[in-house]
């Protein structure tokens, strides 16, 4: 081989160290990311945030991780006072604090190993430890039982977790499952309160009805009152003008006659009327009988 071969072999292989080299004098890291170095299986104390470092130590090992708001997803078997478990779903949201990743990493591991050992564990243990509490399982679909539960679980998992460098944001409970027979005793129970809410309609729609009668009748009733009430004083009216008029008659006997007389004169200027003879010697004059045929046309 020649001088030539031997300086060309060289220099590519002292591009290629250069080249590895270079690219481990500099870290990128992802947004929404910390890195944590390592040197020899030492972890060093400060993380690297978002974006390029440059220059970096090339010998230093690094540990990526998410520190960006997470949700992890749990069910567990919780056995209430009664002694009958209800299944439990319940998500957990948290995040990575960046600053404790060097901890996180020397006692724990990486982000999956973060999740694995402390997070998923002890999530489950708190539910059914919480669950303890539950006097009776149907309690679960109780709003405020799912409200104290909720705010247990976030207390406890936050307590936890802090002082391990994971904080908790939030607990939800998604859903509930309650063993076969208790969940058929409850819909058989909202049956029975649906069928007496109908019942209770019913009957008040009924009442209604029966009112709206009564208040008629009572309409009519007070209705007839006010007629014959009306129909009273015209009689009262009618027998205080016919007493009248006998004390006007007792008081002036000719009123009879001057009443008579105005009688024939009515019957006078009719064409067809009959003639009638008086009987002159008595006090009150009438006529007596008919001497004539009627008009014949």
């Amino acid at each position: 081989m020649n001088k030539q071969s031997i300086a060309g072999a060289a220099l590519i292989i002292t591009l290629i160290i250069v080249v590895l080299a270079g690219s481990r004098l500099y870290v990128s890291v992802p947004a929404g990311h910390v890195a944590v170095a390592t040197l020899f299986g030492e972890v060093v104390d400060q993380p690297y945030e978002e974006g390029l470092t440059f220059p970096v130590n090339p010998l230093y090992e690094f540990t990526f991780y998410d520190i960006r708001e997470k949700e992890l997803k749990e069910s567990a078997g919780v056995p209430s006072q009664d002694q009958l478990t209800t299944s439990v779903d319940v998500s957990i949201k948290f995040r990575i604090d960046g600053s404790q990743t060097p901890r996180i990493l020397q006692e724990t591991g990486t982000f999956e190993d973060a999740i694995r050992v402390q997070i998923q564990p002890k999530l489950r243990s708190v539910v059914r430890e919480q669950g303890k509490s539950i006097v009776r399982a149907e309690d679960f679909f109780l709003q405020q039982t799912q409200e104290n539960l909720q705010t247990a679980i976030f207390s406890s998992m936050s307590d936890y977790l802090n002082e391990r460098g994971i904080i908790c944001l939030d607990i939800l409970i998604r859903d509930i499952s309650l063993p076969p027979f208790i969940t058929r005793a409850i819909e058989s129970k909202k049956e029975r309160e649906q069928e007496v809410q109908k019942e209770k309609a019913e009957l008040e729609r009924f009442s209604m009805e029966q009112q709206q009668i009564i208040a008629q009748a009572q309409a009519k009733r007070e209705a007839s009152e006010l007629d014959a009430e009306q129909r009273r004083i015209l009689a009262d009216a009618q027998a205080y003008e016919i007493t009248q008029l006998n004390e006007a008659i007792a008081k002036n006997p000719a009123y009879v006659q001057i009443q008579a007389l105005e009688a024939l004169k009515a019957i006078s200027a009719n064409p067809s009327s009959k003639i009638y003879f008086i009987n002159g010697d008595s006090p009150a004059p009438l006529p007596l009988m008919n001497m004539g045929d009627p008009l014949t046309k």
